[in-house]
């Protein structure tokens, strides 16, 4: 089904294209926020008849405009409404916590015409869990409803204690309303317009959105999006098809921020993940620092004031452990599942000191590592205790919660660890990719001790990094191969199976050169590359499947990773491969959005196959773009020894591409590249940051 999804920090309307919330749809369209359905049902009809569909359009993703016009109607012989005469126009934006949609009608018929409209609306207050059909449980009850002239609340009080209501008003007599619609009637001259406009304000324990003036929602909102792109780094490009890639992925990024109290951060992704994520909420924060860094400032604030105090086996939750994922709604709050916060996550605590170190690097900004210091020790001291559980030297995962996630690496899905004869590997399991996370957390965090004087705590992390990296190729290289395993599984027998989880590794410096320019170049064979990007798991494997949600599909984020390693390790040619390939996939999917996964069939087949259920727009799929324009310049700043690395390579069908004012410690970088004989030509257009620029790696 193609739906329609807008958001405004946790407020997010889905919609099927007409507009629409058909009751007890397939599909859980719906008005959402704190994991909760404030409005299921929201059906508009024209002389109680559906409109029919012209366009509809929500590409700004905080705002939707969906163009109609009714169909014909006569009763007994006699005309009613001739077709196609009344065009219907539904205009909608969130902002402050309210839904605001007009309803506009205008009259293309030659005489003077009368016709109703109606609202259809109910209110069931389902916890997202049970609207998804992953959970059921003892729930609370609706309340009662109240009636005004210009108004109805539906009230709902969880078993949770949580009063909940949604308010729906109107601007516009009605002639008729009950508990379930509301009716308007119009009467129209030729080209006359007039409209209705709706509000829908949902409450929590009497805590609500603040009703404005429509036009006053949407100035502020407009607002909010120009003081976005002015703290945010612009490209411009002769690439028609890179600038609509990037352009989206700035867009797509803003909506999904969400601020919670400690600072924007960006959520997973619309429809069903529209809350803070360990994992993905720091990969796309990483992904976004050459764009804007203080994304990484607040999500890492945001993961730091959740993290792990005590050992909570029905959490998975242990000391010092980043959280993975926390819900708000009924199920929650009555402890019917864990993500309260929930902590199965591997492997976001090292992912959250490699953001740290990255961010200090693009940044200089020693002051957040102070603020965080008990965060970091807390986080490290979890790396050795708890994620190291046999004391082996590696990080590796278990599921404790009966209730929780099996697999707790980023390919979460229940068959994505996979031996080559087929047989799924078993817990306690270490993956190739955390190995390398927990490497370049600790050499990055040892960077920040020795600004900070701390010299022997630095010594001591850098001892146990390289011990890691020695273990590393030991213990995961597979000779016959030439590729590294994806895993060790519970009796530390290699998972050999050739996936893309190596290449994350290429990004932390952990590998020697002859290894990383092995997994480059097996990483771009036919086996990984379709043509569309690199495959989670190579063709020819047992577990291979190009419709799986893990083992063949393509991951644009999972991309992104392996760019920055092949960009980091001068692997330009690669790299731009790897870019082009993902350039052509989009533009075969709505808005050039980059999907949160895509099937991994060939691009012999001549498009790329959508996957059925994929985000969209998803975070670190929006990111990805971003990468793109990262790795094209292959800049790699570090701000702690105030040098920045360039060194770009414009891809095929890019012979221009101009980046300003890319924020670098306290300063900023513009840059401008140009193909000429076939060679990437570097200007720097400004550089006020005081740091040396090296054009070689």
């Amino acid at each position: 089904m193609d739906y329609r999804v807008i958001k405004e920090n946790d407020l997010f309307l889905l919609t099927d294209d007409k507009g629409n919330i058909p009751l007890d749809n397939d599909y859980g369209l719906g008005l959402y926020t704190k994991d909760t359905r404030f409005l299921s049902k929201f059906d508009l009809k024209i002389n109680n008849e559906n409109p029919i569909l012209l366009s509809s359009s929500a590409d700004e993703n905080y705002s939707a405009n969906i163009l109609m016009t009714n169909p014909h109607m006569e009763e007994n012989g006699e005309l009613i409404l001739w077709r196609e005469s009344v065009e219907l126009q539904r205009k909608r934006l969130i902002y402050d916590g309210v839904l605001y949609e007009t309803v506009q009608v205008k009259s293309f018929y030659p005489k003077p015409v009368e016709f109703d409209i109606s609202m259809q609306l109910d209110v069931d207050f389902t916890d997202m869990f049970i609207v998804r059909g992953f959970q059921s449980g003892e729930t609370g009850k609706r309340t009662g409803i109240d009636h005004k002239a210009k108004s109805m609340t539906y009230h709902y009080e969880g078993a949770d204690g949580v009063k909940r209501s949604t308010r729906v008003g109107w601007d516009r007599e009605a002639i008729n309303t009950s508990d379930s619609e509301v009716t308007f009637h119009f009467s129209l001259e030729h080209e006359e317009i007039q409209s209705v406009t709706f509000t829908i304000a949902p409450e929590v324990d009497g805590v609500s959105g603040e009703i404005m003036a429509p036009e006053q929602a949407l100035e502020n909102l407009k607002a909010s999006y120009e003081n976005w792109g002015k703290n945010t780094a612009r490209v411009q490009t002769d690439s028609s098809r890179l600038q609509r890639l990037v352009d989206r992925g700035i867009l797509d990024l803003r909506v999904l921020m969400t601020d919670i109290g400690y600072g924007q951060f960006p959520v997973a992704g619309l429809p069903w993940f529209g809350v803070p994520f360990g994992r993905d909420s720091l990969i796309a924060a990483l992904q976004m620092l050459p764009f804007n860094a203080e994304i990484a400032k607040g999500t890492l604030r945001t993961l730091a004031s959740q993290q792990g105090t005590k050992v909570d086996p029905w959490r998975d939750e242990q000391p010092g452990k980043i959280m993975h994922e926390i819900r708000y709604g009924e199920l929650a709050g009555t402890g019917q599942i864990p993500f309260t916060p929930y902590y199965g996550t591997i492997d976001a605590t090292p992912l959250f000191l490699m953001l740290l170190t990255e961010y200090t690097k693009w940044t200089g900004d020693l002051c957040l590592a102070e603020e965080l210091q008990q965060t970091i020790e807390n986080a490290l001291m979890w790396i050795d205790q708890y994620g190291d559980r046999d004391g082996d030297g590696f990080v590796e995962y278990h599921q404790e919660s009966c209730k929780g996630i099996a697999n707790q690496g980023w390919k979460d899905s229940a068959d994505s660890v996979v031996h080559r004869n087929g047989d799924y590997a078993e817990t306690p399991i270490a993956l190739s990719e955390v190995q390398g996370y927990v490497y370049q957390a600790k050499t990055g965090i040892a960077s920040i001790y020795e600004k900070q004087g701390r010299t022997d705590v630095s010594v001591r992390l850098r001892k146990e990094a390289e011990e890691l990296k020695s273990k590393f190729h030991e213990q995961f290289w597979m000779e016959d191969e030439s590729f590294y395993a994806i895993a060790l599984d519970n009796e530390k027998r290699k998972v050999g199976t050739l996936t893309s989880n190596p290449g994350h590794v290429l990004f932390s410096g952990m590998l020697e050169e002859e290894q990383a320019d092995q997994i480059v170049s097996k990483l771009v064979s036919p086996a990984f590359f379709s043509g569309y990007g690199i495959r989670t798991m190579a063709e020819g494997e047992a577990g291979y499947n190009p419709m799986s949600y893990h083992d063949g599909s393509i991951w644009p984020h999972d991309n992104s990773m392996i760019l920055l390693g092949m960009s980091k390790l001068n692997h330009q040619k690669q790299a731009n491969l790897v870019i082009k390939g993902l350039m052509d996939a989009a533009q075969h999917f709505e808005y050039d959005r980059l999907p949160e996964l895509f099937c991994g069939y060939g691009a012999s087949g001549g498009r790329a196959v959508k996957y059925p259920v994929a985000c969209s727009p998803q975070a670190w799929a929006a990111g990805t773009p971003l990468v793109f324009i990262q790795t094209i310049l292959g800049l790699f700043p570090d701000a702690l020894n105030e040098v920045i690395s360039v060194s770009p390579e414009l891809p095929e069908g890019v012979n221009e591409l101009t980046v300003d004012s890319i924020k670098i410690g306290n300063g900023h970088l513009s840059v401008g590249v140009r193909k000429e004989s076939g060679k990437s030509i570097l200007t720097v257009n400004e550089n006020t940051t005081g740091y040396t620029i090296h054009t070689d790696k």
